[in-house]
């Protein structure tokens, strides 16, 4: 039987979008662990707090989404963080924002104004927010949470401000930056 030359079809479902906070402050203590144990740590992933994923196919979000996004974060001041914890789901390890109240309220703000797109697909009861360090197997989340605990210990708290929330677009290359939108300065 021949072997077929031709391209194969895309996909039936494009590609997902998602808002997130970037941290870049967490980089260096946490990067090496996420290319490690996280697999969404892959091409263009920064260490990130997950406001709302998934979100609609790009294609879908045009002038009246975009607008629809900043009506939602309307109001939503800037505010200062740290992660200074680490805490665990089951198979994941993660660092644990503090105040932690503050990415809730991104959410639910998105969530409300977009229902159709409930956080995590609405797989879970109640949104914990958390930058994921380790994520899939159980013994990785351990070695990734027992490391985590003595770079805290030795580095201290990670410091960040939380002034934007960006939109990123999964490509065939990797994560992308499709909008950022700005938050009220405090």
């Amino acid at each position: 039987m021949p072997v077929s030359t031709e391209t194969p079809p895309l996909p039936a479902l494009l590609p997902p979008t998602g808002f997130i906070v970037c941290v870049p402050q967490a980089e260096a203590l946490v990067g090496d662990l996420r290319e490690r144990f996280d697999v969404s740590a892959g091409p263009g992933m920064p260490a990130h707090i997950t406001v709302l994923f998934p979100f609609m196919a790009p294609t879908c979000i045009d002038a009246a989404v975009l607008h629809g996004i900043r009506a939602a974060l309307a109001g939503a001041r800037s505010f200062h963080f740290s992660l200074a914890s680490v805490a665990r789901f089951p198979a994941t390890a993660y660092l644990e924002p503090e105040p932690a109240d503050a990415f809730i309220d991104l959410t639910l703000r998105l969530a409300r104004r977009f229902p159709q797109f409930p956080p995590f697909g609405d797989e879970f009861e109640t949104v914990i927010p958390h930058l994921t360090v380790a994520h899939g197997e159980v013994a990785h989340a351990d070695q990734a949470q027992a490391e985590l605990g003595l770079r805290l210990r030795a580095n201290g708290a990670i410091r960040s401000v939380c002034d934007r929330v960006v939109l990123l677009e999964n490509t065939n290359r990797g994560w992308r930056e499709m909008h950022a939108f700005a938050l009220t300065a405090t």
